[in-house]
């Protein structure tokens, strides 16, 4: 799970992080950097994890249309692992939200915690 920065480094930890089985990227999206051995487009393809993406319409940092969905859409995981949540906030997900969908996501992939 990342958020913000976290969340742009989600394009690239899962990629080539192989312990990790699910993921979820919170106000997060694709920017720009100078070198490609370090860009996030040249991994988020290879990210083939569930994974979960909450963001804000009017975010700032990752803009949805450039950003976020661009993000979403070149992610490798396939169509029915992956999801975008999108709320009508900025940069900061509704922390009710943020915590329903991600214990759901959680549930859905890794199984409900036995009490």
């Amino acid at each position: 799970m990342g958020g913000s920065w976290g969340g742009w480094l989600g394009a690239v930890i899962p990629a080539v992080e192989e312990r990790l089985k699910v993921s979820i990227i919170k106000a997060g999206g694709l920017r720009s950097t100078g070198r490609p051995e370090i860009n996030p487009v040249n991994y988020v393809t290879r990210v083939k994890l569930p994974t979960l993406m909450l963001n804000g319409k009017y975010d700032m940092n990752f803009p949805y249309e450039t950003s976020a969905k661009l993000m979403f859409d070149l992610l490798g995981t396939p169509q029915a692992d992956k999801a975008q949540k999108l709320y009508n906030t900025d940069h900061f997900i509704p922390r009710n939200e943020f915590i329903k969908e991600t214990l759901a996501w959680l549930d859905k992939y890794l199984g409900p915690v036995n009490k």
